[in-house]
């Protein structure tokens, strides 16, 4: 009698086994297919959450560019041309290349103005101090050190100067210094800076192409949509504001407060990415809807006005807080409809700038500002003071009825730099 054997059987393996011979293939071509769709959509993406690709993009042609500046190093006949120089080449990429081609530019430029200008002098200096010889050097190079060292330090300090051209002062020092304290002789001298300056070239030219052609990433288009967005969250955070304070849910919360104050502080602290963008978009060429000289400078003044809009919006909470039950009844209607023009408004001067279509002061915001004006001093009447008085809240009642006067005012005001803008930026008419 034969014996009998019992066989485990796993049922994955079994399955593998009655599998078609071409699953596996189909299942591979089905997993590739998955990671590019993935890949593509991660690409495709909007920023958000922090998550900015053309971060990645700043990364990649940064590695870009020192593959191609080490070329220098790598290929024999390139070293045999530059040298050991090749390192300066090197180093003015990983100091130059900015996330803005503006930025990008400017230190480029700076770094080139400087070099030239410090290496000339410094061979000047170098070859006088050649030429009076023994004790007279040391004291020649000194002298000079001394007077272009502490000018050029004090030049960096001037404001405009030190906007601009604070890194090009840096460089001249650096390089000064360098050429006059080396000792050679003057043709040694000469011979040393101009293969410098050659190789600082190539770096700034590679930096330049990439920066420039390759997905250029503009100080002035990330000036002008964060200018928009400010526009938009000051709407909003009067709006908020409006449903916070005036709607009728008698239990309604105050977590929207947190919302639009955060959005007005966040505004408050907008002053130094302003002036940092405004300086690298005016070292940008021209670029998209942004043509040669175009009035970055207004940017500013419209961010000012902006950050005061912020303070009166914030200004607001803390006065109501001190105004009466019965008081905000009474005006609940008229301050509705006074603060919903006024984000109106604050709404249709930001979509100006985003269509960059000429802002129309006379035909569109003088007919919306008249009435509430209008509106803004019927509030003040002799019942509403009478009742604010009654309750000890006519501080409040009166600090919250100027500050929509001031918002009006401070409106206003926006409205004809806004208008001056367009001007200025040549914005085609609103049809």
């Amino acid at each position: 009698m034969a014996s009998s054997t019992v066989i485990a059987i796993n049922v994955d393996r079994e399955r593998v086994a009655l599998a078609p011979p071409d699953s596996s293939k189909s299942q591979k071509k089905k997993l590739d297919r998955f990671y590019c769709q993935t890949i593509v959509s991660i690409l495709n993406q909007k920023p958000t959450n922090g998550h900015d690709m053309r971060k990645v993009i700043h990364s990649v042609k940064v590695g870009v560019a020192l593959v191609l500046v080490s070329l220098l190093y790598l290929l024999g006949p390139l070293y045999k041309r530059v040298g050991e120089n090749a390192m300066w080449a090197i180093m003015t990429v990983v100091v130059i290349f900015e996330f803005f081609a503006g930025a990008t530019l400017s230190k480029g430029l700076n770094r080139g103005i400087g070099t030239v200008l410090g290496g000339g002098l410094g061979c000047l200096g170098a070859a006088f101090a050649q030429a009076v010889g023994g004790v007279g050097k040391a004291i020649v190079v000194a002298i000079a050190v001394f007077i272009f060292g502490a000018g050029a330090t004090y030049t960096r300090q001037i404001p405009n100067i030190k906007k601009k051209y604070d890194y090009g002062a840096l460089i001249f020092i650096l390089t000064f210094n360098l050429v006059v304290v080396s000792g050679l002789r003057a043709d040694q001298v000469l011979e040393l800076a101009r293969d410098r300056l050659a190789t600082i070239v190539m770096g700034f030219a590679i930096c330049i192409f990439i920066s420039l052609l390759v997905f250029p990433i503009w100080a002035g288009d990330e000036l002008h949509h964060s200018l928009i967005s400010r526009f938009e969250d000051l709407a909003l955070s009067l709006e908020g504001f409006s449903k916070e304070y005036f709607e009728n849910d008698n239990h309604r919360e105050k977590k929207s407060s947190a919302n639009f104050s955060s959005k007005c502080k966040s505004i408050l602290h907008s002053k130094a990415k302003d002036e940092s963008l405004v300086n690298f978009a005016r070292w940008e060429p021209w670029h998209g809807k942004f043509g040669f000289s175009y009035p970055w400078g207004k940017y500013l003044k419209i961010g000012e006005d902006l950050r005061d809009l912020a303070i009166i919006i914030l200004s607001l909470k803390g006065c109501h807080d001190q105004s009466s039950e019965i008081l905000e009844e009474s005006v609940k209607e008229a301050c509705e409809g006074i603060i919903a023009s006024l984000a109106w408004t604050i709404k249709e001067l930001g979509e100006s700038i985003k269509e960059m279509s000429k802002c129309r002061y006379e035909e569109m915001i003088v007919p919306k500002m008249k009435p509430v004006r209008i509106e803004v001093s019927a509030i003040v009447n002799p019942f509403a003071l009478e009742t604010c008085l009654e309750n000890s809240d006519g501080l409040g009642f009166a600090s919250f009825v100027h500050s929509l006067m001031k918002m009006v005012e401070k409106l206003e005001e926006l409205a004809k730099e806004v208008e001056e803008l367009g001007q200025l930026g040549g914005f085609h008419e609103n049809s």
